[in-house]
């Protein structure tokens, strides 16, 4: 048989395959892949995914390569040399600048390691093992950014470097991408430890301290190389908020503050920089008051802090922007104004003090604030003795007890809401309430209370009216809970205390006055009452530029009607009541018509007057504080006097000033929708009982002056006239409602031998009014 192939005929035609032939799975054979069909054909295969990863993959390394190609590093920016921020009052006078950078560059050698170390644990703590970026953390940052959860940097401290050093601090695309190349060419060109030096002399700290070498000097007045575990912790701690962590200038952010701190630690430990034991023995080091250039003396540091706080809080401008400088900022702050303030507090109290003789003296301070009702302007501010001397900002701090300033708002919740008391009748200015002292509140599950009045004194059935001249605190504490104190404090928020101010909480007490809402927010909300009720936030800036040329934009002022005009106006009757006859009586030496309330805090830590002519609404108090530890101190004996209360010195302020900042406008007087029943009503006085008369005593501010501050015939107002029925010798009213004269001629507003006070004009019933002591402010009791 021959070995060649078989070659078929012509005739040979195709057969059918056998078994086994023509099989997609037979061996030797690759099997045909099916046609995919349906939906299936919508997912892309894997060479597609790998050729688009691939496709990716080559772009972005191109993408980078281009990127580190074309972008350089740059010259050191101008923000090294920062620019200063120019303030200007109302009428664009000068008010202060903001000077020089305060910055003294050190090399790695003279910051000690324990302070080196700390700031690492803060911002980067592996920064001298990871690379220039870190993309997670980028990565991460910007997602946390996008979907509400802060606004975060992701930043390594390289590329803080070079933001602070080479680049501008505006938050754009195009800046964090310069960031991300010459963050990665500098690591290539410079040593860890340069760039790490480098970043310690370009971040800001704070009270105008650029580098820690300035920083150590300001907070601690140590250099850089002596600073503690402690203290470099602080600093470090700084770096996440230069000024919301500075406990001295807000006291109240202390908290965050120290859990900062301790973050800063803890990482230490982590990182083995200390031992556990060692950080277990470090004590917070409370840095010193400050010391400040002499360009900010008197006033001029208190506003520019107030003002740069007001801009970043309202996000008009961040802090990195206002440090760098370039602005220009006109303020509503009038000259005029200012110095008046200045004045009235010099003329009342700083003159009066004998701080060589005696040292409670040298505890006094004071704060005020000053705003138009209807535009919500600030027209001045009192901040302390001299922001060289005392960096605390008195009319913006909030860490002391607003008193009795308080009360008014819990009768303008009570009108507001048609509140009744618990037998069901309605709370107008002649209700009458039990004014016994301790009384225990009714209506309340929250707990037995019943809080002392001033002096101990029971004044049986009272009306509001006289309530709110005597500043009667077991009346107020029953009315909060008649309101309800949730309501309560619902209504001091909308008139414009913060919602979360310390100690604002719904609880009886809160008519006393344990909340620590600052002069400040105490203006704005007596403002609201001065507005008819209308209420819009302040304003401290006018206009503001950046290098002369772009206009920054301001948020608009929007107000709305906070509280009914009759809750304000009825409010401001019997506010009125207080100044004509009550515990405010040396206001009346503004000489206009004039609304107010006095206030005293715990053990006479602080003493307030806040009151509003129809046009201008100002916050006066005088605070007890250590110049060394900065604690709060009573001023019991201060100025030679055995109590310092509202009516007096801050009463006196207030007028003096007052006095002079309307000199020369038209007085204007008041215009009020009162609620029904609101209106005076006059009866037969009666006489106290005998175990309520005194024969002796002092006024509300516990000085020997006169009449001014002591309490009088409560004659009750018209919500805006004043009639001056006069007073005759026994107390008793002469053709109607008294002007507050005291009664019986005694000096100090007393009267003897079982006279009346001048009655109560509500209802004929005793007021409870003591013969020879004047009341005063209720002191908060918990």
């Amino acid at each position: 048989m021959s070995d060649q192939p078989h070659r078929p005929s012509e005739g040979w035609a195709p057969r059918e395959p056998g078994p086994g032939q023509g099989d997609p799975a037979a061996p030797g054979k690759k099997p045909r892949r099916p046609r995919r069909t349906g939906w299936r054909r919508l997912i892309p295969t894997w060479r597609m995914v790998l050729g688009t990863f691939v496709t990716v993959l080559l772009l972005l390394i191109g993408l980078f390569a281009l990127g580190y190609y074309l972008v350089a590093i740059p010259s050191a920016n101008e923000a090294a040399t920062k620019q200063s921020n120019v303030y200007l009052y109302a009428d664009g006078g000068q008010l202060a600048r903001d000077g020089e950078v305060n910055r003294e560059n050190v090399t790695l050698a003279l910051v000690s390691k324990d302070a080196q170390h700390a700031v690492l644990a803060a911002e980067d703590r592996d920064f001298y093992t990871e690379s220039a970026v870190d993309p997670k953390a980028m990565i991460r940052a910007g997602w946390n950014t996008a979907t509400g959860k802060g606004k975060q940097s992701g930043s390594t401290i390289t590329q803080q470097y070079v933001k602070n050093y080479y680049l501008a601090q505006e938050q754009t695309i195009t800046r964090k991408a310069k960031e991300f190349f010459i963050a990665i060419k500098l690591d290539r060109e410079k040593s860890k430890d340069d760039i790490l030096e480098g970043y310690l002399n370009t971040s800001y700290f704070g009270r105008n301290a650029y580098g820690i070498q300035a920083a150590a000097q300001a907070y601690y007045g140590v250099d850089a190389k002596d600073l503690t575990v402690g203290q470099g912790a602080y600093l470090a701690a700084l770096l996440n908020a230069p000024s919301q962590y500075d406990v001295v200038a807000h006291p109240e952010n202390r908290p965050a503050a120290l859990a900062r701190w301790n973050y800063v630690l803890d990482g230490m430990v982590k990182k083995e920089w200390i031992t556990a034991v060692e950080r277990a023995g470090v004590k917070f080091p409370e840095p010193r008051q400050t010391v400040i250039a002499a360009g900010m003396s008197g006033q001029r540091g208190y506003i520019v802090k107030a003002v740069n706080d007001y801009l970043t809080d309202n996000r008009i401008v961040d802090e990195e922007e206002l440090n760098a400088g370039g602005y220009r900022i006109t303020t509503t702050l009038q000259k005029s104004k200012q110095d008046a303030f200045v004045k009235a507090v010099d003329d009342q109290v700083m003159d009066e003090l004998d701080r060589k003789n005696r040292k409670v003296d040298t505890y006094v301070r004071a704060g005020g604030a000053s705003i138009d009702p209807r535009t919500g302007r600030v027209l001045a501010m009192y901040g302390g003795i001299d922001y060289t001397k005392q960096y605390y900002n008195n009319a913006t701090r909030r860490d002391y007890q607003v008193g009795s300033t308080f009360k008014p708002f819990v009768f303008t919740a009570a009108v507001r809401n048609d509140s009744v008391t618990q037998d069901g009748r309605a709370i107008t200015p002649n209700t009458i309430y039990d004014g016994t002292n301790q009384r225990p509140v009714q209506g309340w599950n929250g707990g037995p209370y019943a809080p002392e009045n001033e002096d101990q004194v029971s004044y049986g059935p009272i009306s509001v009216r006289t309530a709110t001249d005597k500043s009667v605190n077991s009346v107020y504490a029953q009315m909060a809970v008649d309101v309800g104190p949730a309501r309560v404090e619902r209504t001091a928020v909308d008139l414009g205390i913060p919602a979360d101010t310390p100690d604002l909480h719904p609880y009886p007490s809160i008519a006393l006055g344990p909340a620590t809402a600052s002069v400040l927010d105490m203006t704005e909300a007596y403002a609201t009452l001065a507005n008819h009720g209308r209420h819009g936030t302040y304003t401290m800036i006018a206009k503001i530029t950046k290098d002369g040329r772009e206009e920054v934009e301001l948020p608009a002022r929007n107000t709305r009607q906070a509280v009914s005009r009759q809750a304000a106006d009825t409010t401001t009757s019997i506010l009125r009541s207080v100044v004509e006859g009550g515990t405010g009586t040396a206001a009346q030496a503004a000489g206009r018509p004039a609304a107010g309330k006095t206030g005293t805090a715990e053990e006479d830590q602080a003493a307030w007057f806040a009151g509003y002519t129809p046009n201008l609404a100002t916050v006066v108090a005088v605070m007890g504080q250590d110049p060394d530890t900065g604690a709060h101190k009573s001023l019991y004996g201060a100025l030679g006097q055995p109590r310092i209360n509202g009516g007096g010195y801050p009463a006196r302020i207030w007028a003096q000033y007052t006095k002079a900042a309307l000199k020369g406008t038209t007085v204007r007087d008041f215009e009020l929708d009162l609620q029904a029943g609101a209106e005076p009503q006059e009866l037969p006085p009666t006489a106290p009982s005998e175990e309520d008369q005194d024969t002796g005593g002092e006024d509300d501010g516990g000085e020997d002056t006169g009449d001014e501050d002591a309490p009088a015939t409560q004659g009750g107002t018209d919500g805006g006239t004043t009639t001056d029925g006069g007073t005759t010798a026994d107390g008793g009213t002469t053709g109607g409602a008294t002007d507050g004269g005291t009664t019986g001629g005694t000096a100090d507003g007393g009267t003897t031998g079982g006279t009346t006070d001048g009655g109560e004009g509500d209802d004929g019933a005793d007021d409870g009014g003591s013969t020879g002591t004047t009341l005063g402010d209720g002191l908060f009791s918990p």
